[in-house]
């Protein structure tokens, strides 16, 4: 009788409990709904309600962690579409020249190609306005170009050596959006791949590239996660599997209202036994951090490189029917030793952490190894070889390589940053493109025996001159040369190939590929 009524107390005190928590949650959305209705029916100006209450989610999120978001629909469909592998239009590669569309490739079997589009047309009209000459925006011409699939987008096109315009009827189509920047033999037996985030398509990129390289003899792999700002945790959990036996724990996620998850490779990965070094820099996060914490606390592989950026948040999109939406930070993840690598943060203070950067390189972080400091209390040990590794602020590499701040002289940051490089670039190679595919059918032989021609250079000078962009003297001239020229190289690659060519020139002036490589070989 005695715990009957004890059990009887606590289901009413229970009751009680959410009944009150009910209510407060009622008091809470009114007072809400009435300054809402009092800003749109009493205010001194007209507003907009909409943007009301837009403002009001921003508010509340800014006040939490700095990866709690709202986005609008257009920022979300934005923000969405390359992590969802596709989207719908045309299918080219563009760039802009003297305020002109100009196609640097059309995607392969892609709808522009099918029609007869090539590199080097320049797109001047979409359904007769025109888009070339006029001023309007890059996004302005996305959207004209994109559209649903199926529908019709009515072309003029200009192409060097025909004196009249061209019009073509390209019926857009799903065209695929990679995550895998590069793929190729970067040594004999080395394979090289680089990944520029993990979306819903990486892990079978990922596959595919692998059996490339194996049937060109890859033994050892050199993985770039550069600049990787992550994406999707369940196509990182199941590419890191691949380097993993079964059962191997990957990363774990819990929260305040979210129970421990745990992701483990679901079987023997297909790269067991071949050496690993994972390539990560400042601004490789999130996702990019989960495979190299996997593979860095597994013992599986050495991480080179400089400290990750340190987000150890996951957040659940929260979808509105207008489409917009929440990221709503819900848990922590943790690498398999049990180390959450967030760095730290102050609740609301979104300006401080987004000066992170640029603390470190005052701090002398990214130039000298000796200046990085871990406290004992976030200690943990690999789970193998129980080397030490730490949490609290990204992931440390076991091999440093320091940034060289003074690899970019003044001339070259100002020439790159008015985008001289790209736009002449893209002149040379339009007038040039016959005359190069010729002379270098293949890009082994263009990587070995081709140099930058003066003309090129000459082109860069006198463009920068024209933009009161100069050299102080012929020593810094001199000294901003070798690497200009590797870039123009490299931007020549990647117009008559593709970005693995790119990478293929690029990476040999990269110091982080140069130590993969020492370690590897």
């Amino acid at each position: 009788m005695k715990r009957f009524v004890i059990l009887a107390v606590a289901a009413v005190l229970f009751s009680l409990h959410a009944t009150a928590q009910h209510q407060t949650e009622m008091n809470r959305l009114r007072k809400m709904h009435l300054a809402l209705s009092a800003i749109e029916s009493l205010y001194v100006d007209t507003v907009n309600g909409d943007k009301v209450v837009e403002d009001a989610i921003r508010g509340m999120l800014e006040k939490l962690d700095p990866h709690s978001s709202y986005s609008t629909p257009k920022e979300t469909k934005a923000m969405t579409e390359p992590l969802n592998g596709s989207f719908e239009g045309i299918g080219v590669q563009f760039n802009m020249s003297d305020d002109t569309l100009v196609v640097i490739q059309p995607v392969t079997k892609g709808p522009s190609e099918k029609v007869g589009i090539l590199a080097g047309d320049r797109i001047v009209a979409v359904a007769d306005t025109a888009i070339a000459g006029v001023k309007m925006s890059k996004e302005e011409i996305m959207r004209r170009l994109r559209g649903p699939k199926g529908t019709i987008a009515k072309l003029k096109v200009v192409r060097r050596g025909i004196r009249d315009t061209l019009r073509f009827d390209v019926v857009r189509d799903k065209i695929p959006v990679f995550s895998i920047d590069a793929t190729y033999m970067i040594r004999p037996q080395i394979g090289y791949i680089r990944i520029g985030n993990f979306s819903a398509t990486t892990y079978q990129e990922f596959i595919e590239a692998m059996e490339k390289l194996r049937k060109q003899g890859m033994q050892q792999l050199v993985l770039d996660l550069q600049g990787n700002g992550g994406g999707y945790l369940q196509a990182a959990a199941d590419l890191a599997g691949e380097f993993l036996r079964k059962g191997d724990l990957i990363v774990y996620t819990e929260g305040r209202m979210v129970p421990r998850h745990d992701y483990k490779a679901v079987a023997d990965g297909s790269f067991r036994e071949g050496k690993v070094v994972v390539l990560v820099d400042e601004y490789s996060a999130s996702a990019a951090e989960i495979v190299t914490g996997a593979i860095q606390d597994q013992d599986r592989g050495m991480v080179v490189g400089r400290r990750t950026f340190g987000k150890g948040l996951v957040q659940r999109p929260i979808e509105f029917d207008d489409g917009s939406m929440i990221r709503l930070t819900i848990a922590h993840y943790y690498t398999p030793s049990g180390r959450c690598i967030q760095k730290p943060y102050e609740k609301g203070d979104k300006k401080n952490y987004a000066l992170d950067m640029v603390n470190r390189l005052k701090h002398g972080e990214l130039t000298s190894q000796d200046s990085i400091h871990f406290v004992d209390s976030l200690r943990f040990e690999t789970l193998r070889d129980h080397r030490a590794v730490y949490g609290g602020g990204g992931i440390m590499p076991d091999y440093f390589v320091p940034l060289d701040t003074t690899r970019y002289t003044r001339l070259h940051r100002e020439l790159a940053a008015r985008s001289v490089l790209i736009n002449q670039n893209l002149r040379y190679i339009d007038s040039h493109r016959k005359q190069l595919k010729k002379q270098y059918p293949a890009f082994e032989k263009f990587k070995n025996e081709f140099t930058v021609p003066q003309e090129l250079l000459d082109s860069v000078l006198s463009e920068g001159a024209r933009l009161n962009v100069k050299p102080l003297d012929d020593e810094e001239w001199q000294k901003t040369k070798p690497l200009l020229s590797l870039q123009l190289k490299a931007l020549l690659a990647r117009d008559l190939w593709d970005m693995s060519e790119y990478f293929a020139i690029i990476n040999d002036d990269n110091e982080i590929v140069k130590k993969a490589l020492e370690i590897l070989q």
